[in-house]
This record gives structure tokens, sequence and C-alpha cells, in this order.
């Protein structure tokens, strides 16, 4: 009975986290300084919005990320390219970062998770 239920129990974990890839890595947030400038996929950059920066996830994705320090969430869309320094994942608007209190570190361990295409 014991081994069914562990069984059904695994099953259903790995069920439920099937069409979804997460990655770990550094996230940072965009600098002041690029307020009003255009986004790759060609949208004005507003840090008050929730959107991101990533190197090859389709413009659109829908993003968790979760800051590993203290597991504060946000889901941010994808709207830009980058970062271009090594070992970071994800580059944030100055809103999704402070949803997740990264704002003061500047850069945070964090995992994503976005839906498999």
């Amino acid at each position: 009975m014991i081994k069914q239920t562990l069984f059904y129990l695994l099953f259903i974990l790995l069920l439920s986290s099937c069409g979804y890839a997460t990655r770990k890595g550094l996230a940072s947030f965009y600098a002041d300084s690029y307020e009003g400038k255009t986004t790759a996929n060609g949208e004005i950059y507003r840090q008050g919005k929730i959107t991101a920066a990533h190197k090859t996830l389709p413009f659109g994705s829908k993003v968790e990320v979760t800051n590993l320090s203290n597991n504060k969430s946000v889901v941010v869309r994808i709207n830009d390219r980058g970062p271009y320094i090594r070992g970071r994942i994800i580059d944030l608007t100055k809103a999704a970062a402070k949803e997740i209190d990264m704002l003061g570190a500047g850069v945070a361990k964090v995992k994503i998770r976005y839906k498999k295409k």
C-alpha cells in the first residue's frame, strides 16, 4: 500500500511539471537610462511595467521568476533581448525587481520557470 501511494504521488508530481522548463542563474534589472528607449520587440521600455529581457525565449512568453534568497516570485512578459553578461539569465524591469525584493542587491540568484513550446 505504501509503495503504491508513493508511486501515485511521484506520478502526479511528474505529471504536474510536464510542459514546463526551469533554469537557475542570476537576474539583474535595467538601469534608469533605458526608460523610454525601444525594446527588441519594438515596445517602449517602461520601468513601471512587469516585463523582462531574455536571450532566446519568444516575445510574449510568460516567465515566473523566483528570488532564491527569499522565495518571492513575479510573472513577467518577455519583450526584450538580453542580458549579455555571463551568468545572467534574465533582466527585469525595476517594477518586477521590486516585486521579488532585489532592488538593494542589484543582482539576485533566481529560478525561472516557463512553459515549453
